[in-house]
């Protein structure tokens, strides 16, 4: 952990918060009453009330973060982040003191050292990253990036060129840069009726985007995000997107790895983490994607055990269509399996990619099944069977060695 973070007192503005979030690069801050805390102002809940006014009290847009204590192991850390949807958590004491501060940027710092996680087994960046999927165009305005501040919570998005060429990144925190910008100068400045966000993604990104190549391993990567200081990095094949590899990435491998196996047919305790709905506040549609998931993972425990099940929503930038893509990463004690389902319907789209990863199990489980059975030769005359009565082989072989010994 971070010790002696940085806090806000709850009268603070949200004025205030915007600038020690810029000038430290912080995107949550806690927030303490006579040095106690009572709860966290992040950069995503003053994002996605845009439309609050500056002088606004931090103490207005409060959330709650997990309890973490000095003595909390590593994986029950990492699932905690994860289920909060947060990138930093504050340490508390016995009596609600803050004792520092906790990132996914401090976690991925020593996760290379964590042989049981990113050894040399570790998987290809392909095999953990999601697709690129949402692209921007450099010369988007920035304006078109409001309808999907949720997807900029989870991760910068890849900037393109007009041939889809990578040339940049950018995140939720690019956009604060013109969100929150004086719509009014001093007497000096060049008047000017433009809107702050008519201006171009081009000229808010981040460049050059850090990248990795197709088959690079997840070590490597996290290395490189350590090197670079950043929170993801942009897989690439010919110049172009093909997958996002993130910090929430690669601690879900810490979460399938670390969480032992449980009895076969037990899903209760299998780990489930969803990204790209979050701020839904449909209570009724999670109970629904709640039940299909229980139903599909029922399924899929009847050939392996289950340990962690990503999935990933992903609308299309469209207004033609309502379609959205779901992705899925199932991690289980016979490896990690992936899938992907496109359409309108989102219900549907999880059940299919259960259904997708249940047949993908089940072939695993028939073809360890037939790996172990004994090879018969085809050209034999001899009937199966007799090899399968295993009394009657043992028979065989006492007859045999009998008329050995007469002879």
């Amino acid at each position: 952990m971070t010790e002696r973070p940085v806090t806000l007192s709850p009268d603070a503005p949200i004025s205030q918060a915007l600038g020690v979030m810029r000038s430290k690069g912080f995107r949550e801050i806690p927030v303490l009453r006579r040095g106690r805390m009572i709860g966290m102002i992040t950069f995503e809940s003053i994002a996605r009330r845009s439309s609050r006014p500056l002088a606004t009290k931090v103490e207005h847009l409060l959330i709650l973060p997990p309890l973490i204590t000095p003595t909390t192991p590593y994986p029950e850390l990492v699932e905690r982040l994860l289920a909060a949807g947060l990138r930093a958590a504050p340490v508390v004491g016995r009596r609600g003191e803050i004792l520092g501060i906790v990132s996914r940027t401090d976690l991925i710092r020593v996760l290379p050292d964590l042989p049981q996680v990113l050894g040399e087994d570790s998987p290809p960046v392909e095999a953990v990253a999601r697709s690129a999927i949402e692209v921007v165009r450099e010369d988007e305005l920035c304006r078109s990036l409001l309808t999907r501040v949720r997807v900029l919570e989870e991760h910068p998005l890849p900037v393109v060129d007009r041939k889809g060429r990578l040339v940049g990144a950018v995140g939720v925190s690019d956009l604060g840069k013109v969100l929150w910008k004086p719509v009014t100068g001093g007497k000096g400045d060049v008047k000017t009726n433009r809107p702050v966000l008519d201006v171009t993604v081009g000229s808010i990104m981040r460049a050059p985007p850090v990248t990795v190549p197709a088959g690079t391993s997840t070590r490597d990567a996290a290395l490189k995000m350590i090197e670079e200081k950043v929170s993801s990095v942009f897989v690439v094949e010919d110049r172009r997107p093909t997958g996002i590899l993130g910090q929430s990435d690669l601690l879900g491998l810490v979460v399938g790895r670390a969480r032992p196996v449980g009895p076969k047919g037990r899903v209760e305790d299998v780990y489930v983490e969803i990204t790209g709905l979050r701020g839904s506040g449909d209570p009724v549609l999670f109970a629904e994607i709640d039940d299909v998931v229980a139903r599909g993972l029922h399924r899929v425990a009847r050939y392996v055990q289950p340990t962690l099940l990503s999935l990933h929503f992903a609308p299309h930038a469209t207004h033609r269509t309502n379609d959205l893509t779901v992705e899925a990463r199932l991690h289980t004690n016979h490896g990690i399996f992936y899938a992907s389902h496109t359409g309108w319907n989102l219900l549907a789209g999880v059940s299919g990619l259960l259904e997708d990863l249940a047949g993908q199990t089940r072939r695993i489980r028939e073809e360890s099944r037939t790996k172990r059975r004994p090879r018969v030769d085809p050209d034999s005359d001899a009937d199966v069977s007799l090899s399968a009565d295993v009394d009657l082989e043992r028979k065989i072989r006492v007859a045999t060695s009998a008329t050995d010994d007469e002879e």
